[in-house]
């Protein structure tokens, strides 16, 4: 299980650290629009997912189903909600970076948001939309 935690981390962060420190250069484009590196996570993703403790689908519409599921899932359920989480932040991190370029907000003003990101996913994303409607109040 560690070694493919540490292969996930490694998948992931050359895609933040190319966001971040070079987010214009063709390969960090090409990166972010082929969503590459989300595809290769949700390969590892339905692996472990699969290869646990079978998933009881009733367990995702409670509280007490999904705390479940982790505390009985073992490692790979475990791994799995770590590799869901790399996925989707990079995801939300890759429509941060395309978005402020396509409404021209200066890459400085983006770059905590994608740090966040990376770390706590939503408020990322929050941070972002606060930028992005005062940005864009002020082009208006």
């Amino acid at each position: 299980m560690e070694t493919a935690f540490q292969i996930a981390n490694a998948l992931a962060l050359p895609q933040w650290l190319l966001m971040i420190f070079a987010p214009r250069w063709q390969p960090t484009q090409w990166l972010v629009r082929s969503y590459l590196i989300p595809v290769l996570l949700a390969c590892l993703y339905a692996y472990f997912i699969f290869s646990g403790k079978p998933l009881n689908v009733a367990d995702f519409g409670t509280f007490d189903g999904v705390e479940s599921l982790f505390a009985n899932g073992g490692d790979s359920a475990v791994l799995a909600g770590w590799i869901h989480y790399l996925a989707f932040d990079l995801v939300a991190g890759g429509f941060v970076l395309q978005d402020a370029q396509s409404k021209n907000i200066p890459h400085g003003w983006i770059v905590i948001p994608l740090f966040f990101c990376f770390m706590l996913g939503p408020i990322g994303l929050l941070l972002y939309w606060i930028i992005r409607t005062v940005q864009l109040r002020k082009l208006a």
